[in-house]
Formats: C-alpha cells, structure tokens, sequence
C-alpha cells in the first residue's frame, strides 16, 4: 500500500513540477484572484507554498506514528524554480517519514489514524490519498489560472 501510494504522490508532485518549469517568475507572482477569501488561493506562488506546507503537514501525521518530531514549513517560495526545489525536498521528507513504516504489514498500517488540524480523521491510506488528491486539485486550478493568460 505504502509504496504504490508515494508512487502516486510522487506522479502527481512531478506533474505539478512540469507546470512550475514553465512558468515566469512574473506568472508565478502575479495575483490571479484578488476576490478570494482564501490567502492561499490567490497566485500560483501562494498555491504552491500551500502545496508545499500542507506536503509537510501530511508527512509530519505520518512521522508522529514513530515519533514527536514535527516540522512547521514557513520557508517563503519567491520563485518558480525555487518551488520546484522546495517541492523536491516536501517528497524527499515525506519518504523519510515512513522509516519506521516501509516493513509493516497493512493490517498494522491499518491501526493508525490521525486527527488532523481541519477536523478530520484519517487512517494513513485515506491521509495519503487526501495528499495525492491535494496536489492534483491544485495543479488543476494552477493550470486554469494560466489559460486565462
């Protein structure tokens, strides 16, 4: 389970990284929705530090199975390329979180469950899938956004 669902994460990142090689700094910054409510919503750079502090948000659930270490991304991303690189590394600590996990079998995988911050519960198969799920929603919305260029 673990090792098809990081190849889907790591399936969906790539594509989000095909995106961002494409884009100007300028598109990266310009504000594409000044009407939103939602901070994170309104440039592909404010998508994109979401994407990336929400990856570490996913991974830190799935770390706390092991242990307490928990990382809180405040990194700001000014730049596409930089993007590509922080979402680089967003996987790599995400890989690094199931250390303790890689051998376990499903059943034992099935124990955990984690409450997150927005009020849901998830077991580590529906975490993961929210987080794939996630970047794809995103990707989506940043691709709409530069069609309207």
């Amino acid at each position: 389970m673990l090792v098809a669902l990081i190849d889907e994460y790591k399936r969906a990142t790539k594509d989000y990284i095909k995106i961002l090689d494409n884009v100007s700094e300028e598109a990266f910054l310009k504000i594409r929705d000044s009407k939103t409510e939602d901070p994170d919503c309104k440039s592909i750079q404010t998508i994109t530090f979401h994407v990336v502090q929400s990856g570490y948000t996913y991974a830190n659930y799935i770390q706390s199975v092991s242990n307490d270490t928990w990382l809180e991304y405040q990194v700001p991303i000014n730049t596409s390329q930089f993007a590509i690189q922080e979402i680089k590394g967003m996987l790599d600590y995400t890989e690094q979180s199931f250390h303790a996990n890689w051998y376990k079998t499903n059943k034992e995988l099935e124990k955990y469950s984690f409450k997150t911050r927005w009020n849901v519960t998830y077991d580590l198969e529906q975490l993961l899938e929210h987080a794939i799920v996630h970047i794809l929603r995103h990707r989506r919305q940043v691709e709409n956004f530069l069609k309207k260029d």
